[in-house]
């Protein structure tokens, strides 16, 4: 038979996930709220190739009108100032001279180009419309080789080095050239970076703009080359050097203007990818190495990153598609050397290296993480987060229950069943007669609660209370019993069970007991076998069930007073059974 509910007011409320209340109630109304949920955000650089950054730049514009100058006359712009010499070759024979079209109608004596003088400012205010200049204005070093110059000579070279800055990069150069007289021997031109005294080519085929013209212009060959070898340069200073590689004097005319040495270094980001994991689930840490818009060839770069604290490589299986890439990145460390080539034509190009952490936590790897790199320029960050695993909720909470010969309840039952959704449930009953010979008790209130902290670290935890307890006719009395079980998940998804029971006056046989003592049994002969403040572990070891008070007789009847349940199991384990 089932106890009745005498006189009572009963009310029960149940919130899970985002706030989705379901009320049930006789007596008096109830209301319920939400929790909030736990996001993460974080924003990625894209992987286009940015334009290359400028060194050195030189327009040979500083100072100059309508006068020509020989280019060993020049002084460059502040601050750099730069000054430049130049084979004897390159010096004579209408060839060297600093030329726009506003220069003399009449060739200057000293220029030796007769009546190709004409043709010379041409080269330059073409280059100037190249360029979206003002064609009149625009100043250009000219070459209208009238004597064979000899094959290798140097054009133009800086007299003092310029400062490029500390780390090694990939520098290249630029130039705009123009070149007219196609029919004859073209000229051929090379730069040169000057580290000290070491002159490294910058090229592998020379510049020849009537045989790769980005476009003519009355005629002239024109267009901005950029040199298709980048070096891999370690000084904190560097010069530069123009050999023209043709030793003819036939055709081999041809102007330049806005030299310019580039960096062309690859930058370096990270990203982790997925950003949002379970602790001890892998992620990826990707690191992309993003050419620049010029697509030429970078061959040696290199880095080597230390992971934060927490953060490890998940296995020995890095991989990379970069060129002659290699990854050393041993599983359970926190170091990775990477070295690699950028192909010719390649925008970019990733290595992947799985990484966990055991525990929960924030991680972001950016470019202080990187204890070296050659080649590479370091930006932003990546940025992961490790959480809780996503444990389940299993929590339960009743005032009284009886079974056996006789039943009822559970009486003012307050559950979370198996969810992965935080949320909360209670209820409460007043004036409670349970089965006869079973007692009565007077006001239960229960409660059960999933809770998710800021930390994503999970708890579930249920209270029961009962009041003016009286059973087996007054054999076992208590003001008040009040039972909690709590289990805690913490940042791995290991689990805590604790469990507790409080008694107000709690008697047997008249007596008083010694509450403090967990699992404490005391028999009434012929009558019970009662046991106070009784623990009892389940779900493997992630849950605790505590009762109150359990009353067992000879008849068979089971009495339970203040119940409460609670565990957390991983996602994909069965519901727990007590």
């Amino acid at each position: 038979m089932e106890a009745g509910l005498s006189g009572v007011g009963y009310t029960e409320t149940r919130v899970t996930g985002a706030g989705v209340t379901e009320a049930r109630a006789t007596g008096t109304g109830v209301t319920g709220a939400g929790s909030a949920g736990i996001g993460f955000t974080e924003s990625g650089a894209g992987v286009e190739p940015r334009d290359p950054g400028v060194v050195f730049a030189e327009d040979f514009e500083n100072g100059q009108g309508a006068t020509p100058v020989l280019v060993t006359e020049y002084t460059g712009a502040a601050p750099v100032n730069q000054t430049y010499t130049a084979d004897p070759a390159w010096l004579s024979s209408c060839n060297g001279w600093i030329v726009s079209r506003l220069g003399p109608e009449a060739t200057p004596r000293a220029a030796g180009c007769g009546d190709w003088w004409p043709s010379v400012k041409k080269l330059a205010a073409t280059l100037g419309e190249w360029a979206g200049g003002d064609p009149a204005t625009n100043h250009a070093v000219a070459a209208y080789t009238h004597a064979d110059p000899g094959a290798g000579k140097t054009q133009l070279e800086t007299r003092t080095s310029v400062g490029v800055g500390a780390g090694s990069r990939f520098l290249a150069f630029s130039v705009d050239v123009a070149e007219t007289n196609c029919h004859g021997h073209h000229a051929k031109l090379g730069f040169h970076l000057l580290d000290g005294s070491d002159a490294v080519p910058a090229f592998t085929t020379p510049i020849e703009p009537c045989a790769r013209a980005d476009s003519t212009v009355d005629g002239i060959a024109v267009g901005t080359y950029t040199s298709d070898a980048p070096v891999l340069f370690r000084g904190p200073k560097l010069g530069l050097r123009l050999v023209n590689f043709q030793p003819s004097g036939y055709g081999n005319d041809a102007a330049f203007d806005n030299v310019r040495v580039l960096d062309v270094t690859p930058r370096l980001q990270a990203a982790v990818k997925p950003r949002r994991v379970e602790a001890g689930a892998v992620s990826r840490l990707e690191f992309t190495i993003v050419n620049t818009s010029e697509l030429a060839a970078k061959k040696g770069w290199s880095f080597t990153g230390e992971l934060p604290a927490g953060l490890t490589m998940a296995g020995d299986a890095a991989t990379t598609d970069c060129q002659d890439g290699k990854v050393t990145a041993p599983a359970g460390g926190g170091r990775i050397d990477v070295t690699g080539t950028l192909p010719e034509g390649a925008k970019s190009c990733t290595v992947t290296v799985p990484v966990t952490s055991a525990r929960a936590g924030s991680y972001s790897v950016c470019a202080e993480n990187l204890t070296a790199h050659t080649g590479v320029h370091p930006h932003g960050c990546a940025r992961a987060r490790f959480v809780p695993p996503a444990l389940t909720f299993d929590v339960h909470a009743h005032g009284a229950r009886v079974t056996g010969p006789l039943t009822a309840g559970p009486l003012a039952a307050s559950d979370l069943v198996c969810t992965p959704l935080p949320g909360w449930h209670d209820a409460s009953l007043a004036g409670t007669v349970l089965p006869v010979g079973a007692g009565s008790v007077k006001v239960v209130a229960t409660s059960v609660a999933g809770t998710v902290d800021r930390a994503g670290r999970r708890t579930a935890t249920g209270t029961a209370e009962v009041t003016q307890v009286s059973l087996l006719g007054g054999l076992v009395t208590a003001d008040k019993v009040r039972s909690a079980a709590t289990a805690r998940g913490d940042g791995a998804g290991r689990v805590t069970a604790t469990g507790e029971a409080e008694f107000a006056n709690l008697r047997i046989s008249g007596a008083p007991v010694d509450t403090t003592r967990v699992n404490l049994v005391i028999d009434v002969p012929k009558v019970a076998s009662v046991t106070v403040n009784e623990r009892v572990p389940y779900a493997d070891g992630a849950g605790v069930a505590v009762n109150a008070i359990h009353i067992r007789t000879p008849a068979g009847t089971d009495t339970v007073i203040g119940h409460t349940r609670a565990a957390l199991t991983h996602p994909g384990k069965p519901c727990p059974v007590l």
